[in-house]
């Protein structure tokens, strides 16, 4: 990567990160190889086309694939700069050890291809020390290249990591403006790593060393973490109280220093609910708190499915439309998601009284299959179903008016409908904000 010369990028996982990284770095003119598992995935980029829902993206992949600076793969190819964008998941195993076998697979293909001045990037959110245990694998793999950081000679390849910060539905927008912290195993591959990034970042790009940029990614997404877990516990206070814990935020804020998030039907996504349990898996005995405001997230899902059983059950043969599935409003993602996790729970024990209304999904998931519930649009709920359970703060509900929903019962784990009737809160025995 000499002058201006474009450098050849090879980005391993074509997900809800990968692609638009991908895309991106193409729209900057350097030519990138996406690699990913799916064959599907693999064509539906060729065709120029994309897989997932993310703002403004299906333009922006159809205009560089038909440039042809991004192509797509299921293998991986030589390049200048790789980047490695794959899920980091944790164990279903009541510890939620990190599972970082999809980096250390990356890793693996990677080190096939590698060659003398190529960098390699780690995006994927890790635990700390990630980035130095790829690099002892991959030079386990390639003695004949000097690794950087094991030895006091100039290394043949540079290895750094630098985590995305970015909002689903404004993604494309972030990768460009907001600031990066790049962390290189030495200061050299950090200063390596700038120089790729600064091709399309306009924001800030500061370098560290790779512990600390792997220790600031999982410490943004445990502080969000952790204030939402006060709002979503206080929620569940206001509604032990018989309070309104909107009405109470609303007062609350008016405090100058005091900023108190909004509640909801738990915490979702592949990031605020993963991440803090690789800090607390990292240091258990250090991180009660982290661990606690998991605990109070996952304990609010339960909260919302007991307080919506038993709306349902106080009436019965009464309809009852589901709204939303999604992790967060305006999106398709469904990982880790709340809002997924009550409605099935509810379908499964309720059957076929249960509609689920979700505009940014074409089918239901596999674990509503044998419910009897029904994927269903959202004027059909309004018209059909007399118990209404708001559990994503999707934009198309948010707008229907209070003349459209009056004769329902209305349980809004969200707060989009401040006008929702209180004599109907109260004849569920529920107040609106639980």
């Amino acid at each position: 990567m000499r002058g201006d010369t474009k450098p050849q990028v090879c980005v391993i996982g074509l997900g809800y990160i990968g692609l638009p990284t991908a895309a991106i770095i193409a729209r900057a003119n350097c030519p990138v190889t996406g690699i990913d598992v799916s064959d599907h995935v693999v064509e539906t980029i060729n065709r120029g086309e994309i897989h997932i829902e993310e703002v403004d993206l299906d333009g922006l992949v159809r205009g560089v694939v038909q440039r042809g600076l991004l192509k797509a793969s299921t293998q991986i190819a030589p390049a200048d700069v790789f980047v490695i964008a794959v899920p980091t998941p944790f164990e279903h195993d009541g510890k939620h050890t990190p599972d970082v076998s999809y980096v250390m697979s990356a890793a693996t293909e990677v080190a096939g291809v590698l060659k003398k001045g190529d960098c390699i990037i780690l995006e994927s959110t890790s635990p700390v020390g990630t980035t130095e245990q790829m690099r002892d694998l991959i030079a386990g793999l390639r003695p004949d290249l000097k690794m950087p950081g094991q030895t006091g000679e100039i290394p043949d390849v540079s290895i750094a990591y630098c985590p995305e910060r970015v909002l689903p539905g404004k993604i494309l927008e972030e990768l460009t403006h907001n600031d990066r912290s790049i962390g290189g195993i030495t200061p050299r591959c950090a200063r390596k790593a700038l120089a790729f990034y600064k091709r399309f970042v306009r924001g800030t790009c500061v370098t560290t060393d790779a512990k600390s940029a792997e220790m600031t990614k999982l410490v943004e997404n445990a502080y969000r973490d952790v204030n939402i877990a006060f709002a979503n516990e206080l929620s569940i206070i206001a509604d032990h109280m018989k309070l309104d814990v909107w009405e109470v935020i609303k007062l609350a804020n008016r405090h100058p220093r005091v900023n108190i998030l909004q509640p909801g039907p738990g915490v979702g996504g592949h990031c605020i609910a993963v991440d803090p349990y690789f800090i607390i898996h990292g240091a258990p005995e250090q991180s009660p708190l982290i661990r606690t405001g998991r605990e109070v997230n996952d304990a609010k899902m339960h909260h919302v499915v007991a307080r919506a059983e038993q709306l349902i059950a106080e009436n019965p043969g009464v309809p009852v439309a589901c709204l939303g599935l999604a992790f967060k409003a305006n999106i398709d993602d469904f990982r880790e998601s709340p809002a997924r996790y009550v409605a099935s729970r509810l379908a499964r024990k309720f059957g076929s009284r249960v509609s689920i209304v979700e505009p940014y999904a074409g089918e239901l998931p596999a674990e509503f299959k044998d419910t009897g519930a029904q994927l269903v649009d959202l004027d059909h709920s309004l018209e059909n179903c007399g118990i209404l359970i708001v559990l994503v703060d999707h934009d198309v509900f948010k707008v229907v008016p209070s003349e459209e929903r009056s004769s329902a019962l209305v349980y809004d784990t969200r707060g989009i409908w401040p006008d929702a009737s209180m004599e109907t809160a109260e004849k569920a025995g529920l107040r609106l904000a639980s």
